[in-house]
């Protein structure tokens, strides 16, 4: 089933130039999480921060100033810290974080709307010295800059922190990392958060893994200016014991991937849960045979908690 993920996702990136990526929080299909959702298990408990610049481009501006470190700290609360032009900041966490099913940390920004979005880079480590980047997409278009107020599409943006508005996180899945030399998926240390540059000049642009630009509001010659840290919030760590999927059990999911009917069979009873990767319960019942239509549900990964009296499973769906 791994591979077959791999290949879906591969196959969506290849077509990004033609299709459009998840939409803002709350709309249908979306992939923001809400940061009372319990998905989440932990969340960053150290934050070192290196300012950038109010504009790049001037480097007397001088920095960013607003906020602190230490408010990308523990849950996500809008209180926030301010990376400016390639600021960053790097985060550590009470337990590592470890590859699950489905996402496994989500980043918050503090964006007030759906569309003024501020936007970060993603890079993870298992050392807290050799790091590596998530792979982003950004279909904006690169013939005007976005000025300093202006507005993007969120369904042109992935993999990029900052895509959702304050209170949502943006997911990441360190799945789509496994078997890069040097990082243990297992075993993530540290998330670093880089602030995007999102001027279009070719000698202070920010370029996602295909070679685009990243056009976002800039300059931004405030003392928040940038992407503001919010918090990262966890859902898969090496102690986390609430999401498994087995191999060896005495029912069948199927198909997986499913288009539109999902067929669960059992000798035994149980109850059955379908949640959206927020954490949305979309069906619930007591079967040993049954199916769930999942025509009208949009194209992404579903999880099937099955549990009775002596078992307590969680399987991975992926809708195509």
């Amino acid at each position: 089933m791994v591979r077959l993920f791999h290949i879906v996702v591969s196959f969506s990136l290849c077509l990004s130039t033609i299709a459009q990526f998840s939409p803002p929080a709350g709309q249908e299909g979306t992939t923001a999480i809400h940061k009372d959702s319990s998905v989440f298990i932990d969340w960053a408990t150290s934050c070192n921060v290196e300012r950038g610049y109010l504009d790049i481009s001037v480097p007397d501006s001088g920095m960013v100033s607003a906020g602190e470190a230490v408010f990308a700290i523990g849950i996500a609360d809008n209180l926030i810290v301010s990376l400016g032009d390639n600021g960053s900041a790097v985060l550590t966490f009470n337990k590592s974080i470890q590859n699950g099913p489905g996402p496994d940390f989500a980043v918050f920004e503090n964006s007030f709307t759906d569309d003024f979005l501020e936007l970060a880079i993603v890079e993870v480590s298992s050392n807290g010295i050799d790091f590596v980047r998530f792979p982003s997409v950004s279909l904006t278009q690169t013939e005007q800059q976005i000025g300093s107020f202006g507005l993007l599409d969120a369904t042109k943006i992935h993999n990029l922190a900052g895509k959702y508005r304050v209170e949502y996180g943006t997911p990441f899945d360190l799945e789509e990392l496994n078997n890069i030399s040097g990082l243990n998926i297992d075993s993530i240390t540290h998330v670093k958060i880089i602030d995007v540059v999102g001027c279009i000049q070719d000698e202070y642009s920010t370029y996602d893994s295909q070679g685009n630009k990243v056009n976002d509001p800039w300059p931004t010659l405030f003392p928040s200016g940038g992407f503001d840290l919010d918090a990262v919030g966890v859902i898969h760590n090496l102690f986390n014991q609430g999401i498994v999927e087995y191999k060896n059990s005495d029912f069948k999911v199927f198909p997986n991937p499913v288009v539109n009917r999902l067929t669960f069979e059992s000798n035994e009873k149980y109850h059955i849960e379908l949640l959206a990767i927020g954490g949305q319960v979309l069906f619930k019942g007591e079967i040993s045979k049954g199916v769930i239509n999942m025509r009208n549900y949009p194209q992404g990964i579903y999880f099937m908690k099955i549990s009775n009296s002596k078992r307590n499973y969680t399987r991975k769906i992926i809708k195509l």
